[in-house]
């Protein structure tokens, strides 16, 4: 399939004479076509940062569609922005099939296209122009054949992640059936899932994932993993939002989740691995995803303030935009759903705790691997009045101050305050939850419920 696309991009250039790029809606890489001739000191960087990181910036991306790339029928001209490293013109050909946009054609001027009449205002487009656009559509049935086939796959596997124990079987081996039809997976090769929270779901008319080494298909799920219930993953994380856990090493594959008035959509790629335990391939495909538009979780979400770790500046680290998490390799499709607990709940710790990492995988999220599993109630009745937003400082404090063991100098270190100052809100959180910080039980009893407020 690439190596169609390579052709047709190709053909183009040959065409128009001129170096041509293909993406996807998304802006990520698909093809590109070779650049001629000796004026290196003027290569336009968004077409080289394309080619070597594989996509464009968010701020490219903005900046092209504010020209209405994704609403054209017709090809567009989009003038030279040296301030913006867009060094020369550009024709862009939308790539549409049945009226749907799944990517674009870039062409760079060098001034040898600048007078070629494109067809738009009722004028009749300049016969490469027609040309280009037919081949520009050929692209568009092929990227809608695979969207279509990758649809078909996914819808298979949010069947099978959502279906009840008895189900499984029988979603797997339609799946396993399904992947081995399309030339994709060999039965007993290790597979894995990745969790991108939260997901971006409202534009249906989204182009399709991308074609990544060992993405074998995808579909959004409510964060918590069934269509009825799920922790909102980026909702108000004031709130709780655990899980009971799960069978394959203490995991079940359907078990219940905490109840939320609006799930999150996540998204749910599945990855085949090289060989157990060789989780490259899913780091790629995460990495991938997270650079996409619908990885998004859009202003603040109402996050509870981050604690920070002990030993840090004590300024809360800026929000990030998504975080994703990858399940423990398996050979069994069976085994699937109990692979996105461990997906989900990865990401979940990750989009709470930045010391995590944009990406992380279940075996490394430490204590929050049993955070996640606990069962989604109200916070404990001593924690509530703490979780006020009122008193976001305090449990902010209380929760550096655990994490620094206990000790105080290193707390008030690392929250950037004097240490009777820190006495003297210890002593606010402990007259607020009636608590007693010399009593380890109790310490246990705060630490946890902090740190599950902010899944």
């Amino acid at each position: 399939m690439r190596g169609d696309y390579q052709q047709l991009v190709d053909e183009i250039s040959a065409a128009l004479g001129a170096p041509a790029t293909l993406e996807d809606r998304d802006f990520g890489l698909i093809a590109f076509g070779a650049h001629e001739g000796d004026d290196d000191e003027v290569m336009d960087p968004v077409r080289t940062r394309s080619i070597l990181q594989r996509r464009s910036s968010a701020a490219v991306r903005a900046w092209f569609e504010a020209f209405g790339i994704a609403r054209a029928k017709t090809a567009l001209r989009i003038p030279p922005d040296p301030a913006a490293g867009v060094f020369k013109g550009r024709i862009c050909l939308p790539v549409r099939h049945r009226g749907i946009v799944h990517g674009y054609v870039w062409l760079l001027d060098d001034g040898h296209l600048t007078d070629l009449e494109l067809g738009s205002r009722g004028a009749p487009p300049d016969p490469r122009i027609a040309q280009a656009m037919e081949t520009a559509a050929r692209i568009g049935a092929l990227l809608a054949d695979e969207a279509r086939a990758g649809s078909e796959l996914g819808d298979l596997l949010r069947e099978l992640l959502v279906a009840p124990p008895d189900g499984q079987p029988a979603a797997a081996a339609a799946l396993r059936d399904a992947l081995r039809d399309s030339l994709r997976f060999t039965p007993g090769a290790p597979l894995t899932l990745v969790a991108v929270v939260p997901w971006d779901t409202s534009d249906t008319d989204a182009a399709p994932l991308p074609s990544l080494p060992g993405l074998l298909a995808a579909c959004a799920l409510p964060a918590g993993g069934g269509p009825a219930d799920g922790p909102a993953a980026g909702a108000d994380e004031t709130e709780p939002a655990a899980r009971p856990g799960s069978g394959r090493n203490g995991r079940a594959g359907s078990a219940a989740l905490p109840h939320s008035a609006a799930p999150v959509p996540a998204l749910a790629a599945l990855v085949r691995l090289r060989a157990s335990g060789a989780s490259a391939p899913a780091h790629t495909v995460a990495e991938h995803l997270l650079r996409s538009p619908r990885a998004s979780a859009g202003p603040a979400e109402g996050r509870a303030p981050r604690a920070g770790a002990c030993g840090g500046s004590g300024h809360p680290p800026p929000l990030r935009p998504g975080a994703a998490g990858i399940g423990v390799g398996t050979r069994e499709l069976t085994d699937l759903p109990a692979t996105w607990r461990e997906a989900l709940d990865a990401a979940r710790a990750a989009h709470a705790e930045p010391r995590l990492g944009p990406i992380t995988q279940w075996d490394a999220i430490g204590p929050y691997r049993m955070l996640t599993a606990l069962p989604g109630t109200a916070p404990d009745p001593a924690i509530g009045p703490l979780l006020a937003p009122a008193h976001a400082e305090l449990a902010r404090t209380a929760e550096v101050f655990l994490d620094c063991a206990g000790q105080a100098s290193r707390t008030a270190h690392a929250l950037g305050i004097h240490r009777q100052t820190l006495y003297y809100r210890l002593g606010r959180v402990e007259k607020l939850t009636g608590l007693d910080l010399d009593d380890g039980e109790h310490r246990l009893l705060l630490h946890m419920a902090l740190k599950a407020a902010r899944l």
